[in-house]
């Protein structure tokens, strides 16, 4: 076996980092001693309306099922009141129960919890109920599309100003990277990310990466690069994203804490305009690298970044492909309707920060992934789990079900607001053929 070099080590760990930022919001749960685990009797875990799901519960421990395990469960509505509970003890460590049913589209979850020498384990399972058939609850605003072709019509009219620092430490025999700040916009608000180059001379498709939701530092996307793409992965707060991760961590505590909820009284100063207009400037900086070839660029992210992914797509027409890894920031208004609304929950009466009036609601419908959804016309390729409890699974369809565009989806019910490295190898895969066709 071949001994690891310093520069491959590195290139494993930032992989390593990509992997985490641009698709995974949260980790694969890690593995641990006791197991719960919850399954629905469908193996495709989808029923009719109607139809009776019954659950399954498993204690499990060194691959068998513990005897007199104590199991507490609660099934009902995903992130809504329970419709039944219970707590019981199970001889044989497997409890079959009846779940009922769902007489409209929608996820009924079962989450189970068992306590072994004083430690709680947690497992849960979500059936679905007619998925495609879920409708979303956000109203659509009849200005929608004047109100966004005004707002790039504004960023047009300011320079890119665009600034590139060469990080040799970070290039490669094949790739430069650079640290990249662009003018966002207004004048004086930047963007900045991290942008790497093939080195050899020559014309290359691009692909825009944008970010989950946080504050942390980037370090590019260096892997794709090496395979003759044009990589630019960005931040969204108008901060370096070259920065010690200490100064990160106290801005998400302290000056960007709650971002999501900044200004949401007023369209036009809400925090994620900047946002979706600095995707918008950084395709405008990547279109003009002499480099680009003119013609393929798409967009991909996980989480926030699955959102942002749908929204530049939609306003954008210079991408063409984008890939979305469970988006967020979809349906936001289903709790306003007696259902689960997409993170960040803006509407959730158990959010500290609770935004139920007409201003904020209004405001909603102008931001919210389901309105951009509508816009599509590029092919896309999309990926979630039944068990996401950030990114609710009815926000996440009510989204999707709307895309009238060419489309494909790769379900992985057991995932939660994670991905098998399956899913995100799948949709890496077919961006990067779709840009080279």
């Amino acid at each position: 076996m071949p001994a690891i070099t310093f520069t491959s080590a590195r290139r494993i760990v930032l992989l390593l980092i990509l992997s985490f930022f641009i698709g995974y919001s949260q980790g694969q749960p890690a593995e641990q001693l006791i197991k719960v685990v919850v399954a629905p009797d469908h193996t495709d875990w989808t029923y009719k309306p109607g139809e009776k799901v019954k659950f399954t519960i498993t204690v499990l421990q060194s691959g068998n099922a513990l005897k007199n395990a104590v199991i507490k469960y609660e099934i009902g509505p995903e992130r809504m009141e329970a419709i039944k509970k219970d707590s019981l003890s199970i001889a044989n460590g497997i409890l079959s129960i009846d779940g009922g049913t769902m007489k409209t589209p929608g996820f009924l979850r079962c989450t189970a919890t068992a306590t072994v020498n004083g430690k709680v384990y947690r497992g849960l399972a979500t059936a679905a109920f007619n998925p495609l058939q879920i409708a979303p609850t956000i109203q659509d605003p009849s200005d929608f599309n004047i109100y966004w072709n005004n707002a790039k019509a504004e960023l047009a009219t300011i320079p890119i100003d665009a600034r590139m620092t060469l990080i040799p430490e970070r290039c490669t025999e094949n790739v430069n990277v650079y640290h990249v700040n662009l003018q966002n916009y207004k004048v004086g608000t930047r963007l900045y990310g991290i942008l790497c180059v093939p080195k050899k001379e020559g014309k290359y498709p691009a692909l825009l990466q944008v970010p989950g939701a946080g504050v942390r530092p980037y370090s590019g996307d260096i892997a794709n690069a090496e395979k003759g793409i044009i990589t630019f992965q960005i931040g969204i707060h108008g901060i370096p994203v070259n920065m010690d991760v200490s100064i990160y961590n106290s801005l998400a505590t302290g000056a960007l804490a709650g971002y999501w909820n900044y200004n949401l009284d007023d369209k036009d100063r809400y925090y994620y305009k900047r946002v979706y207009l600095g995707c918008v400037r950084a395709n405008d900086f990547l279109t003009s690298l002499p480099q680009y070839d003119g013609e393929h660029l798409a967009v991909m992210g996980g989480s926030q970044g699955g959102a942002l992914s749908i929204v530049t797509a939609a306003l954008d027409p210079r991408v063409k492909f984008l890939a979305a890894l469970y988006p967020a920031l979809s349906d936001v208004t289903g709790y306003l309707k007696g259902r689960a609304g997409g993170w960040p929950h803006l509407f959730d009466k158990n959010n500290i920060a609770f935004n139920n009036t007409k201003e904020k609601v209004n405001t909603a419908g102008y931001y919210d992934v389901v309105n951009f959804a509508r816009q599509l016309k590029v092919p896309g390729i999309y990926t979630m789990g039944f068990n996401d409890e950030t990114c609710p699974p009815t926000s996440m369809y009510a989204a999707y079900n709307v895309i009238t565009a060419p489309k494909e989806l790769f379900v992985v019910p057991e995932t939660g607001h994670w991905a098998f490295p399956e899913q995100g190898e799948k949709l890496n895969g077919w961006i990067v053929s779709k840009l080279r066709e």
